[in-house]
């Protein structure tokens, strides 16, 4: 398996910035409530696709202010999300983490949690995996996490970077033991991983013809040198 390292790892990164450019993640509609709707979108986005997920952020915010207490006071909260999913299992983790939230005194009491701990009490919570819980912590609370998700999987393990059993969690270390950069920096990856996987990476039919990563791409290499 190739090498992970900063180095690759930088090149990597740089080379989807070339091909996509700066994604400008996490998408949000209301400014006034920018990292509260992060929470509110990344349990929303949960095997939904995201044009799903911003049709309930609007239904929400039509609804009223979009904040934990109005979330909580919403007696037809699955109905405003019913455009994201299962609504009434995620209706009930955003009850979850709003009460969460509440509890534990807003943005400034949570800031003061280290990532482990912010981590940790996050997977915690009824419906809040790995995954959800990064995201939180990576594009909310600014900490440097990289967000294992089955897309990175997929590019990873066509890249050489990964074989065998998906684990979200020896991923994650993995690429962080091997990055040290900041949160922002992991922002844009997993922004730029999610770009490529829906322009190029497909699930079933990779377009390794125009993959900006084909020339150190062990699949594409590989197709590359099986073609008649």
């Amino acid at each position: 398996m190739p090498v992970l390292t900063n180095k690759t790892l930088t090149a990597f990164r740089d080379d989807l910035f070339s091909a996509y450019g700066p994604q400008h993640w996490w998408p949000v509609q209301d400014e006034k409530n920018l990292r509260f709707e992060i929470l509110v979108g990344a349990v929303l986005t949960q095997h939904t696709a995201w044009t799903n997920v911003e049709i309930a952020l609007a239904a929400l915010r039509e609804a009223g202010p979009l904040s934990a207490g109005a979330l909580l006071a919403h007696d037809d909260l699955p109905a405003l999300i019913r455009r994201a999913g299962p609504h009434r299992v995620k209706a009930e983790r955003l009850r979850t983490l709003c009460r969460w939230f509440v509890d534990r005194g807003g943005f400034g009491a949570i800031e003061m949690l280290d990532t482990a701990a912010l981590c940790r009490e996050l997977r915690s919570l009824r419906g809040i995996g790995p995954e959800t819980a990064d995201v939180i912590a990576l594009y909310a609370f600014d900490r440097p996490r990289f967000i294992a998700d089955a897309y990175a999987f997929r590019i990873f393990e066509r890249y050489g970077w990964w074989q065998g059993t998906r684990r979200y969690e020896r991923l994650r270390c993995r690429v962080e033991s091997a990055a040290a950069f900041d949160a922002e920096w992991f922002q844009e990856l997993h922004a730029l991983i999610v770009a490529h996987a829906k322009a190029c990476c497909f699930k079933r039919t990779p377009d390794c013809e125009r993959c900006v990563l084909a020339d150190c791409c062990r699949f594409a290499r590989g197709r590359a040198v099986a073609a008649p």
